[in-house]
């Protein structure tokens, strides 16, 4: 029986965009033992997926902790203890489709017989046994994994994200929308990420939410972080139309329900607008900075994206903190986008 261990710790838009090996890999190899190694914050994503058979946590948080307080003794003591317990599980192949050190060292410490992983620019390359290149230029989502299926030799059939959540999670989040009055149809704003260049303009924020609440008579909801609190105060501050703000106030899965319930989801490139299109419902994602998927396996997902000659920048922006391609997006492309989905999907 052959052990596999898939290697992609976080986060969430990463997680969703690399779900379809799962698939790919059990049709492959119906008997095999197939793992995923994760980050705790993250794995109610991945905990109730049919063709997966094991979720294995690892906290970096943990070990950083350690390494902050200089306790290097018990660092190496846990990093041993973690190593014999991969080991135990005698893995014959280790996918890293993450690409950092970090992340091959956890390949290398599992003791698969083979390591393979994506070409990088940070070290860790000679810790796996083959390294392979994220394919060619591609505007299809989840583009990287696929082509390494088809490097494994492996048909990567329809390719598309899967993501299945605990019934409690599902049954938190109804409870919590009828708690707020949410029992008709609503949709779900995900403005917030932790890169300042992928932001939307608040003000056009406002003006989406006053939109497609009067237009379209859909409730709204803010999702995000506890970080977050602040700027969904000034865009509910903003508005006459109720919002329900739920910034902060969920876990990862009955945020993820909430996604998965919605008749609408509008947000920027990030985990929780990703999430809409892997549950298939109408969604609206907006790009700029970053490098944008233009297709994907959701019929229901518009890409918002204006390329600018500077754009993508990714982690190194030219515009002087201006973000130039976020706001090239305007108020009108998105209010065409939602017509356009809710004429065709009601």
């Amino acid at each position: 029986m052959k052990r596999i261990l898939i290697i992609r710790t976080s986060a969430i838009g990463d997680i969703v965009m690399a779900s379809p090996m799962i698939r790919v890999l059990r049709e492959a190899w119906p008997r095999a033992a197939i793992a995923w190694l994760v980050d705790p914050s993250v794995r109610c994503l991945l905990d109730h997926h049919p063709a997966l058979d094991e979720v294995i946590c690892w906290s970096k948080e943990q070990w950083w902790q350690l390494i902050r307080n200089y306790q290097y003794l018990r660092l190496g003591g846990d990093i041993t203890a973690f190593s014999r317990d991969l080991r135990q599980r005698r893995f014959d192949l280790a996918l890293d489709v993450q690409g950092l050190l970090r992340s091959r060292l956890l390949a290398w410490l599992s003791g698969a017989t083979e390591r393979v992983g994506f070409e990088s620019r940070e070290p860790g390359n000679h810790l796996m046994t083959r390294i392979v290149s994220r394919g060619p230029s591609s505007k299809a989502m989840s583009s990287e994994y696929r082509h390494l299926m088809h490097t494994l030799g492996l048909d990567p059939g329809p390719f598309a994200p899967e993501i299945v959540l605990s019934p409690s999670d599902r049954d938190s989040a109804r409870e919590i929308c009828e708690n707020h009055g949410l029992e008709n149809r609503y949709a779900v704003l995900c403005p917030f990420t932790t890169r300042p260049q992928k932001h939307w303009i608040e003000a056009r924020w406002v003006e989406t939410a006053t939109h497609v609440a009067t237009e379209f008579n859909l409730a709204i909801v803010l999702l995000g972080g506890p970080q977050d609190a602040a700027a969904s105060r000034r865009i509910r501050s903003r508005t006459e139309v109720k919002i329900v703000d739920f910034t902060g106030q969920t876990t990862l899965g009955q945020a993820a329900a909430v996604v998965e319930q919605a008749a609408l989801v509008i947000g920027v490139d990030t985990g929780l607008t990703h999430l809409g299109t892997a549950f298939k419902r109408p969604t609206i994602a907006l790009f700029g900075a970053t490098c944008p998927y233009l297709t994907t396996s959701n019929s229901r997902t518009i890409v918002v994206y204006n390329r600018l000659t500077c754009s993508p920048c990714k982690r190194k922006p030219t515009c002087a903190g201006r973000y130039d391609c976020m706001k090239a997006i305007g108020s009108d492309e998105v209010y065409r986008a939602v017509r356009r989905l809710i004429s065709v999907h009601p």
